[in-house]
Protein backbone atom coordinates (compact mmCIF):
# COMPACT_ATOMS: atom_id res chain seq x y z
CA UNK A 1 0.00 0.00 0.00
CA UNK A 2 2.85 2.10 0.76
CA UNK A 3 3.91 1.86 -2.90
CA UNK A 4 0.93 2.89 -4.02
CA UNK A 5 0.80 5.98 -2.19
CA UNK A 6 3.77 6.82 -3.37
CA UNK A 7 2.72 6.13 -7.17
CA UNK A 8 -0.22 8.77 -6.57
CA UNK A 9 1.65 11.24 -5.31
CA UNK A 10 4.30 10.77 -8.53
CA UNK A 11 1.28 11.34 -10.61
CA UNK A 12 -0.29 14.46 -9.12
CA UNK A 13 3.17 15.84 -8.69
CA UNK A 14 3.12 14.96 -12.47
CA UNK A 15 -0.05 16.70 -13.21
CA UNK A 16 0.61 19.87 -11.01
CA UNK A 17 3.97 20.37 -13.52
CA UNK A 18 1.90 19.99 -16.57
CA UNK A 19 -0.93 22.27 -15.23
CA UNK A 20 2.03 24.48 -14.84
CA UNK A 21 3.69 24.49 -18.06
CA UNK A 22 0.26 24.23 -20.15
CA UNK A 23 -0.51 27.89 -17.94
CA UNK A 24 2.68 29.51 -18.93
CA UNK A 25 2.32 27.75 -22.83
CA UNK A 26 -1.12 29.18 -22.88
CA UNK A 27 -0.77 32.88 -21.12
CA UNK A 28 -0.86 35.86 -23.48
CA UNK A 29 1.97 36.94 -25.71
CA UNK A 30 2.29 40.49 -25.40
CA UNK A 31 4.38 42.90 -27.53
CA UNK A 32 7.27 44.88 -26.80
CA UNK A 33 8.97 47.71 -28.63
CA UNK A 34 11.07 45.66 -31.02
CA UNK A 35 9.37 44.19 -34.00
CA UNK A 36 9.26 40.03 -33.51
CA UNK A 37 9.81 39.77 -29.83
CA UNK A 38 6.67 38.97 -27.13
CA UNK A 39 6.76 38.57 -23.91
CA UNK A 40 4.84 35.67 -22.16
CA UNK A 41 4.72 35.41 -18.37
CA UNK A 42 8.30 35.49 -17.04
CA UNK A 43 9.92 34.81 -20.71
CA UNK A 44 10.24 35.63 -24.55
CA UNK A 45 9.46 34.56 -27.01
CA UNK A 46 11.62 35.47 -30.58
CA UNK A 47 9.21 34.78 -34.02
CA UNK A 48 10.75 34.81 -37.62
CA UNK A 49 10.53 33.10 -40.73
CA UNK A 50 13.53 30.30 -42.07
CA UNK A 51 14.36 30.41 -45.84
CA UNK A 52 11.29 28.96 -46.67
CA UNK A 53 8.99 31.34 -45.44
CA UNK A 54 8.03 28.91 -42.67
CA UNK A 55 7.35 31.32 -39.10
CA UNK A 56 9.36 29.69 -36.23
CA UNK A 57 9.89 30.57 -32.28
CA UNK A 58 12.52 30.83 -30.06
CA UNK A 59 12.59 30.99 -26.19
CA UNK A 60 14.94 33.62 -24.56
CA UNK A 61 15.18 34.65 -20.95
CA UNK A 62 15.43 37.93 -21.01
CA UNK A 63 14.45 41.11 -23.56
CA UNK A 64 18.48 41.30 -24.36
CA UNK A 65 18.66 38.16 -24.96
CA UNK A 66 15.91 37.72 -26.98
CA UNK A 67 17.34 40.73 -28.92
CA UNK A 68 20.55 39.12 -29.76
CA UNK A 69 18.73 35.77 -31.07
CA UNK A 70 17.03 37.56 -33.14
CA UNK A 71 19.72 39.52 -34.30
CA UNK A 72 21.78 36.35 -34.88
CA UNK A 73 18.65 34.30 -36.66
CA UNK A 74 17.85 36.82 -38.84
CA UNK A 75 21.48 37.55 -39.88
CA UNK A 76 21.64 33.76 -40.47
CA UNK A 77 18.50 33.22 -42.21
CA UNK A 78 20.25 36.65 -44.89
CA UNK A 79 23.29 34.78 -45.52
CA UNK A 80 22.09 31.31 -45.98
CA UNK A 81 23.25 29.94 -42.73
CA UNK A 82 20.08 29.41 -40.84
CA UNK A 83 19.38 25.53 -39.45
CA UNK A 84 17.05 24.79 -37.98
CA UNK A 85 17.92 23.10 -34.24
CA UNK A 86 17.05 19.19 -33.91
CA UNK A 87 16.03 18.21 -30.80
CA UNK A 88 17.64 14.55 -31.69
CA UNK A 89 19.74 13.45 -28.47
CA UNK A 90 23.40 12.59 -28.42
CA UNK A 91 22.54 9.34 -27.77
CA UNK A 92 20.37 9.18 -30.45
CA UNK A 93 22.57 10.75 -32.95
CA UNK A 94 25.25 8.40 -31.85
CA UNK A 95 23.82 5.11 -32.37
CA UNK A 96 23.08 5.84 -36.03
CA UNK A 97 26.01 7.68 -36.80
CA UNK A 98 28.54 5.24 -35.96
CA UNK A 99 26.84 2.36 -38.22
CA UNK A 100 27.24 4.83 -40.71
CA UNK A 101 29.95 6.79 -40.46
CA UNK A 102 32.21 6.61 -43.49
CA UNK A 103 35.08 8.38 -42.15
CA UNK A 104 36.42 12.16 -43.05
CA UNK A 105 39.17 11.53 -45.78
CA UNK A 106 38.79 9.68 -48.97
CA UNK A 107 40.25 6.20 -47.32
CA UNK A 108 37.42 5.75 -45.53
CA UNK A 109 37.27 4.03 -41.98
CA UNK A 110 38.95 1.08 -40.79
CA UNK A 111 36.31 -1.57 -39.45
CA UNK A 112 38.98 -1.63 -36.57
CA UNK A 113 39.10 1.78 -36.70
CA UNK A 114 35.01 1.71 -36.54
CA UNK A 115 35.04 -0.47 -33.63
CA UNK A 116 37.34 1.62 -31.17
CA UNK A 117 35.02 4.69 -31.92
CA UNK A 118 31.85 2.38 -30.96
CA UNK A 119 33.49 1.45 -27.60
CA UNK A 120 34.82 5.50 -26.95
CA UNK A 121 31.07 6.54 -27.67
CA UNK A 122 29.68 4.21 -25.70
CA UNK A 123 31.52 5.61 -22.61
CA UNK A 124 30.61 8.89 -23.88
CA UNK A 125 26.77 8.15 -23.64
CA UNK A 126 26.49 8.10 -20.05
CA UNK A 127 28.39 11.63 -19.79
CA UNK A 128 26.30 13.49 -22.43
CA UNK A 129 22.99 11.78 -21.13
CA UNK A 130 20.21 12.81 -23.06
CA UNK A 131 21.92 15.95 -24.10
CA UNK A 132 20.31 17.17 -27.27
CA UNK A 133 23.42 17.84 -29.94
CA UNK A 134 22.40 21.48 -30.14
CA UNK A 135 22.69 21.88 -26.73
CA UNK A 136 26.00 20.96 -26.48
CA UNK A 137 28.53 23.48 -25.81
CA UNK A 138 32.24 23.84 -26.25
CA UNK A 139 32.49 24.10 -21.68
CA UNK A 140 30.91 20.65 -22.11
CA UNK A 141 33.82 18.90 -24.03
CA UNK A 142 36.11 20.55 -22.01
CA UNK A 143 34.00 19.01 -19.25
CA UNK A 144 33.99 15.63 -20.70
CA UNK A 145 37.68 15.68 -21.35
CA UNK A 146 38.48 16.70 -17.55
CA UNK A 147 35.93 13.10 -16.89
CA UNK A 148 37.96 11.04 -18.85
CA UNK A 149 41.53 12.62 -17.84
CA UNK A 150 39.99 12.18 -14.38
CA UNK A 151 40.69 8.47 -14.46
CA UNK A 152 44.05 8.63 -14.60
CA UNK A 153 44.62 8.18 -18.01
CA UNK A 154 47.53 9.44 -20.79
CA UNK A 155 47.04 12.24 -22.17
CA UNK A 156 46.83 10.67 -25.62
CA UNK A 157 43.69 8.64 -24.13
CA UNK A 158 41.93 12.05 -23.60
CA UNK A 159 42.60 12.58 -27.13
CA UNK A 160 41.32 9.22 -28.36
CA UNK A 161 38.59 9.46 -25.96
CA UNK A 162 37.21 12.90 -27.90
CA UNK A 163 38.13 11.97 -31.42
CA UNK A 164 34.95 10.12 -32.17
CA UNK A 165 33.30 12.61 -30.86
CA UNK A 166 34.44 15.34 -32.50
CA UNK A 167 34.01 13.22 -35.44
CA UNK A 168 30.23 12.54 -34.36
CA UNK A 169 30.06 16.60 -34.38
CA UNK A 170 31.41 17.40 -37.28
CA UNK A 171 29.16 14.87 -39.29
CA UNK A 172 25.47 16.31 -36.94
CA UNK A 173 27.06 19.61 -38.82
CA UNK A 174 27.12 18.28 -42.26
CA UNK A 175 23.57 16.91 -41.73
CA UNK A 176 22.20 20.31 -40.80
CA UNK A 177 21.60 18.63 -36.99
CA UNK A 178 23.86 21.39 -35.63
CA UNK A 179 24.64 24.97 -36.27
CA UNK A 180 28.42 24.54 -35.96
CA UNK A 181 30.62 21.82 -34.24
CA UNK A 182 31.41 22.91 -30.64
CA UNK A 183 34.49 20.75 -30.25
CA UNK A 184 36.25 22.81 -33.04
CA UNK A 185 39.50 24.33 -31.92
CA UNK A 186 39.07 23.58 -28.34
CA UNK A 187 42.09 23.52 -26.40
CA UNK A 188 43.12 21.13 -24.13
CA UNK A 189 46.07 21.87 -22.67
CA UNK A 190 47.30 18.35 -22.47
CA UNK A 191 51.19 18.05 -22.48
CA UNK A 192 52.22 15.52 -25.65
CA UNK A 193 53.82 13.36 -22.62
CA UNK A 194 54.70 13.28 -19.22
CA UNK A 195 58.77 13.39 -19.27
CA UNK A 196 59.61 10.21 -16.85
CA UNK A 197 63.07 8.99 -16.69
CA UNK A 198 61.74 5.20 -17.27
CA UNK A 199 60.41 5.77 -20.88
CA UNK A 200 63.24 4.22 -22.30
CA UNK A 201 66.25 1.87 -21.17
CA UNK A 202 69.88 3.13 -21.66
CA UNK A 203 72.52 1.90 -23.78
CA UNK A 204 73.52 -0.24 -20.14
CA UNK A 205 70.33 -0.78 -19.27
CA UNK A 206 69.18 -2.71 -22.95
CA UNK A 207 72.24 -4.83 -22.74
CA UNK A 208 71.45 -6.17 -19.33
CA UNK A 209 67.82 -6.48 -19.47
CA UNK A 210 68.56 -8.84 -22.77
CA UNK A 211 70.94 -11.17 -20.66
CA UNK A 212 67.80 -11.36 -18.20
CA UNK A 213 65.64 -12.68 -20.86
CA UNK A 214 66.16 -16.74 -21.87
CA UNK A 215 67.96 -17.68 -24.80
CA UNK A 216 64.67 -19.19 -26.58
CA UNK A 217 63.32 -15.31 -26.35
CA UNK A 218 66.70 -13.27 -26.64
CA UNK A 219 66.63 -12.92 -30.02
CA UNK A 220 62.75 -11.55 -30.51
CA UNK A 221 63.44 -8.93 -28.55
CA UNK A 222 66.85 -8.13 -29.94
CA UNK A 223 64.63 -7.83 -33.51
CA UNK A 224 62.26 -5.55 -31.33
CA UNK A 225 65.04 -3.25 -30.13
CA UNK A 226 66.61 -3.19 -33.59
CA UNK A 227 63.57 -2.32 -35.75
CA UNK A 228 61.46 -0.08 -33.35
CA UNK A 229 58.36 -2.34 -34.57
CA UNK A 230 55.15 -1.65 -32.96
CA UNK A 231 54.27 -5.63 -31.36
CA UNK A 232 51.75 -6.34 -33.51
CA UNK A 233 53.75 -6.10 -36.52
CA UNK A 234 56.54 -8.51 -35.75
CA UNK A 235 54.20 -11.16 -34.46
CA UNK A 236 52.71 -11.29 -38.44
CA UNK A 237 55.76 -11.09 -40.18
CA UNK A 238 56.19 -13.96 -42.40
CA UNK A 239 59.71 -15.54 -43.76
CA UNK A 240 58.54 -13.62 -47.21
CA UNK A 241 58.81 -10.34 -45.58
CA UNK A 242 62.38 -10.87 -44.46
CA UNK A 243 64.69 -9.87 -47.20
CA UNK A 244 68.17 -10.90 -46.94
CA UNK A 245 69.85 -9.44 -49.42
CA UNK A 246 69.19 -6.26 -48.80
CA UNK A 247 69.22 -6.70 -45.11
CA UNK A 248 64.93 -5.24 -44.60
CA UNK A 249 62.21 -6.02 -42.80
CA UNK A 250 59.05 -5.22 -44.92
CA UNK A 251 56.36 -4.80 -42.67
CA UNK A 252 53.51 -5.10 -44.61
CA UNK A 253 50.77 -6.44 -42.12
CA UNK A 254 49.63 -6.33 -38.51
CA UNK A 255 48.08 -8.72 -35.85
CA UNK A 256 45.48 -6.73 -34.18
CA UNK A 257 42.42 -7.76 -32.50
CA UNK A 258 42.90 -11.05 -33.75
CA UNK A 259 43.20 -10.54 -37.40
CA UNK A 260 45.67 -10.07 -40.00
CA UNK A 261 45.32 -6.51 -41.11
CA UNK A 262 47.15 -3.73 -43.29
CA UNK A 263 49.30 -1.34 -40.95
CA UNK A 264 47.84 1.63 -38.93
CA UNK A 265 48.38 4.04 -41.67
CA UNK A 266 49.90 4.12 -45.08
CA UNK A 267 53.11 5.11 -43.23
CA UNK A 268 53.65 1.81 -41.52
CA UNK A 269 53.69 -0.02 -44.85
CA UNK A 270 57.91 0.31 -44.70
CA UNK A 271 61.07 -1.29 -45.16
CA UNK A 272 63.02 -1.29 -42.07
CA UNK A 273 66.98 -1.68 -41.73
CA UNK A 274 68.84 -4.80 -39.91
CA UNK A 275 72.04 -5.25 -38.84
CA UNK A 276 74.17 -7.96 -40.29
CA UNK A 277 74.56 -9.56 -37.00
CA UNK A 278 70.79 -9.77 -36.72
CA UNK A 279 70.07 -10.56 -40.51
CA UNK A 280 72.75 -13.26 -40.11
CA UNK A 281 70.98 -14.82 -36.76
CA UNK A 282 67.56 -14.90 -38.80
CA UNK A 283 69.13 -16.55 -41.66
CA UNK A 284 70.26 -19.36 -39.46
CA UNK A 285 67.15 -19.92 -38.58
CA UNK A 286 65.51 -19.70 -41.95
CA UNK A 287 67.16 -22.60 -42.92
CA UNK A 288 65.30 -24.79 -40.96
CA UNK A 289 62.30 -23.78 -42.41
CA UNK A 290 60.45 -25.12 -45.27
CA UNK A 291 57.52 -22.42 -45.77
CA UNK A 292 57.77 -19.00 -46.61
CA UNK A 293 54.66 -17.77 -44.95
CA UNK A 294 55.47 -19.25 -41.93
CA UNK A 295 55.34 -16.58 -39.03
CA UNK A 296 58.87 -15.71 -38.24
CA UNK A 297 57.93 -15.12 -34.49
CA UNK A 298 55.30 -17.78 -33.45
CA UNK A 299 54.70 -19.58 -30.52
CA UNK A 300 56.19 -23.00 -29.63
CA UNK A 301 52.92 -24.36 -31.46
CA UNK A 302 54.15 -22.28 -34.46
CA UNK A 303 50.66 -20.04 -33.83
CA UNK A 304 50.50 -16.46 -33.50
CA UNK A 305 52.57 -15.39 -30.47
CA UNK A 306 50.43 -14.45 -27.74
CA UNK A 307 51.81 -11.70 -26.14
CA UNK A 308 50.35 -10.90 -23.18
CA UNK A 309 51.20 -14.22 -22.05
CA UNK A 310 54.93 -13.37 -23.38
CA UNK A 311 54.84 -10.33 -21.56
CA UNK A 312 53.77 -11.64 -18.21
CA UNK A 313 56.14 -15.00 -18.84
CA UNK A 314 59.31 -13.44 -19.93
CA UNK A 315 59.69 -9.56 -19.97
CA UNK A 316 58.71 -8.63 -16.94
CA UNK A 317 60.29 -11.39 -15.23
CA UNK A 318 63.40 -10.24 -16.72
CA UNK A 319 62.86 -6.37 -16.27
CA UNK A 320 62.74 -7.26 -12.47
CA UNK A 321 65.70 -9.31 -12.25
CA UNK A 322 67.15 -6.42 -14.49
CA UNK A 323 66.21 -3.75 -12.34
CA UNK A 324 63.87 -2.21 -14.75
CA UNK A 325 60.70 -3.84 -13.77
CA UNK A 326 58.43 -0.85 -15.75
CA UNK A 327 59.81 -2.05 -19.25
CA UNK A 328 56.97 -2.97 -21.60
CA UNK A 329 56.87 -3.73 -25.06
CA UNK A 330 56.57 -0.37 -26.77
CA UNK A 331 59.89 0.40 -24.36
CA UNK A 332 61.98 -0.94 -27.20
CA UNK A 333 60.09 1.30 -29.44
CA UNK A 334 61.02 4.64 -27.54
CA UNK A 335 64.36 2.98 -26.85
CA UNK A 336 64.70 2.81 -30.80
CA UNK A 337 63.94 5.83 -31.45
CA UNK A 338 66.41 7.28 -28.98
CA UNK A 339 69.22 5.50 -29.88
CA UNK A 340 68.86 5.49 -33.87
CA UNK A 341 68.90 9.74 -32.92
CA UNK A 342 72.32 9.57 -31.07
CA UNK A 343 73.72 7.59 -33.78
CA UNK A 344 73.16 10.79 -36.02
CA UNK A 345 69.80 10.03 -37.80
CA UNK A 346 67.90 12.99 -38.80
CA UNK A 347 63.94 13.12 -38.05
CA UNK A 348 63.10 12.21 -41.29
CA UNK A 349 64.49 9.11 -41.12
CA UNK A 350 63.66 7.83 -38.16
CA UNK A 351 60.20 8.59 -38.93
CA UNK A 352 60.27 6.31 -41.78
CA UNK A 353 61.91 3.81 -39.59
CA UNK A 354 59.14 4.01 -37.28
CA UNK A 355 56.16 4.53 -39.46
CA UNK A 356 55.13 7.70 -38.44
CA UNK A 357 52.68 10.30 -40.29
CA UNK A 358 55.72 12.97 -39.73
CA UNK A 359 58.99 14.09 -38.59
CA UNK A 360 57.64 16.44 -36.04
CA UNK A 361 55.31 13.50 -34.61
CA UNK A 362 58.53 11.77 -34.42
CA UNK A 363 60.33 14.36 -32.46
CA UNK A 364 57.37 15.45 -30.19
CA UNK A 365 56.51 11.88 -28.91
CA UNK A 366 59.07 9.20 -29.14
CA UNK A 367 62.47 11.05 -28.50
CA UNK A 368 63.42 10.92 -24.89
CA UNK A 369 66.85 12.48 -23.86
CA UNK A 370 68.37 10.77 -20.67
CA UNK A 371 70.60 12.00 -18.56
CA UNK A 372 73.80 11.28 -20.78
CA UNK A 373 72.54 11.99 -23.79
CA UNK A 374 73.68 15.31 -23.42
CA UNK A 375 77.58 16.30 -24.01
CA UNK A 376 79.38 18.06 -20.96
CA UNK A 377 81.18 21.46 -21.30
CA UNK A 378 83.75 20.06 -23.22
CA UNK A 379 81.57 20.35 -26.56
CA UNK A 380 83.26 24.29 -26.33
CA UNK A 381 86.53 22.70 -27.25
CA UNK A 382 89.66 24.96 -26.55
CA UNK A 383 90.02 26.07 -29.97
CA UNK A 384 86.91 27.38 -30.23
CA UNK A 385 87.28 29.10 -26.56
CA UNK A 386 90.90 30.73 -27.85
CA UNK A 387 89.15 32.37 -30.77
CA UNK A 388 86.73 33.53 -28.84
CA UNK A 389 89.10 34.91 -26.17
CA UNK A 390 91.15 36.43 -28.98
CA UNK A 391 88.47 38.13 -30.95
CA UNK A 392 87.08 39.75 -27.65
CA UNK A 393 90.96 41.10 -27.17
CA UNK A 394 91.22 42.38 -30.59
CA UNK A 395 87.54 44.66 -29.69
CA UNK A 396 89.24 45.64 -26.80
CA UNK A 397 92.23 47.09 -28.48
CA UNK A 398 89.67 48.43 -31.18
CA UNK A 399 87.63 50.17 -29.08
CA UNK A 400 89.56 51.16 -26.22
CA UNK A 401 89.46 50.85 -22.73
CA UNK A 402 85.88 51.79 -21.78
CA UNK A 403 84.67 49.18 -24.63
CA UNK A 404 86.94 46.75 -23.05
CA UNK A 405 85.99 47.09 -19.47
CA UNK A 406 82.20 45.98 -20.35
CA UNK A 407 82.76 42.98 -22.57
CA UNK A 408 85.46 41.46 -20.18
CA UNK A 409 82.99 39.45 -18.40
CA UNK A 410 80.98 38.15 -21.46
CA UNK A 411 83.91 36.87 -22.94
CA UNK A 412 85.33 34.93 -19.37
CA UNK A 413 81.68 33.68 -18.69
CA UNK A 414 82.23 31.28 -21.98
CA UNK A 415 85.45 29.77 -21.44
CA UNK A 416 85.15 26.61 -19.87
Amino acid sequence: MGGEGRGLDSCEATRRRDRTRGAAMSAKLERTATPGIYKRGRRYVVTFRDPYGKQRKRSARTLAEARDVKAQLTADVRRGEYRALAKVTFAVYAAEWIDSYAGRTSRGIREATRSDYRKQVEQAIPFFRRMQLAAIEPSDIKRYAKHVADRGVAPNTVRLALAPVKALLATAVEDGVIRSNPSAGVRLGLTNHVEDDRVTLSEEELPRLLAEIPDGWRLFFEFLAQTGLRIGEPVALRWSDVDFDRRRIRVRRRYYRGTFASPKSKYGRRDVPISHKLAAELELRWMFEEDVDRLVCASTKGTVLEHSNLMGRVLKPAGRRAGVPWVTFHTFRHTCASMLFRRGLNAKQVQMWLGHHSPAFTLATYVHLLPDDLPDGDVWSNEVATEATESGRKAEASDGPETGSASTPVSAALVP
